[in-house]
C-alpha cells in the first residue's frame, strides 16, 4: 500500500499534537524515512522541476500547527551556504542521490545586524532513505554535486520566517 502525502501529513499532525518536537523528532524522522522508501511516494511528490524558478515546492501545509512538507528537486549541483531555519526546526529526508551535509558550530553569536560566525565541526553523507532532524538554531550546509530529490518538513513555512545572517569563519 502506497504511503501518500496525506498519510505523512496525518501522521506528523498526530505526533505534533501529542508531543513536543523534542520528544518526537526521532519518530518524525522514521515517518520521513518510511515515505522515502516508497517509490510511489517519491514519483507522486518529487516531480522534475525543469524550468521552475525554485527547486522547493510546498506539498502540504497544516493550518492548525503550521508545519509544512516540502519537496526539493535539484537537476544539477546545489551547494548551500551555512544557514539555520530561524525560529523553526526542520527534517531533511534524502529520496534520491546523495547530499554531503556539514554541521557548523557558532563561534561568535550575531547581534542585531551583525552576523553569527560559524566553523564546521561535522560532515556526513545523506543517502536515500536517510532523515535528519535540525533543531531551532542548528546551523548546517548541504552540498549536492549531482541531481537529488528530498523531502523537508519545516516546523513553520520558511517563506515566512526571518533567518539569521551567518558567515563561515
Amino acid at each position: 500500500m502506497t504511503y501518500r502525502i496525506s498519510d505523512l501529513a496525518d501522521d506528523v499532525h498526530t505526533l505534533l499534537s501529542q508531543l513536543d518536537i523534542s520528544q518526537c523528532s526521532d519518530k518524525l524522522c522514521e515517518l520521513v524515512s518510511k515515505a522515502l522508501n516508497d517509490t510511489e511516494f517519491i514519483s507522486d511528490n518529487l516531480l522534475d522541476r525543469v524550468g521552475r524558478e525554485k527547486p522547493r515546492e510546498v506539498l502540504y501545509e497544516n493550518d492548525e500547527l503550521g508545519f509544512c512538507i516540502c519537496g526539493h528537486v535539484y537537476g544539477d549541483q546545489a551547494i548551500g551556504e551555512p544557514h539555520d531555519h530561524g525560529s523553526s526546526w526542520a527534517i531533511y529526508g534524502q529520496a534520491e542521490g546523495t547530499t554531503e551535509m556539514t554541521d557548523w558550530r557558532i563561534v561568535k553569536a550575531g547581534k542585531g545586524e551583525k552576523p553569527s560566525i560559524v566553523e564546521p565541526f561535522k560532515t556526513y553523507i545523506m543517502k536515500p532513505g536517510d532523515a535528519h532532524f535540525y533543531g531551532i538554531g542548528d546551523v548546517h550546509a548541504p552540498k549536492r554535486i549531482a541531481p537529488t530529490k528530498l523531502i523537508r518538513i519545516e516546523g513553520a513555512n520558511l517563506d515566512r520566517i526571518k533567518r539569521s545572517r551567518i558567515i563561515a569563519a
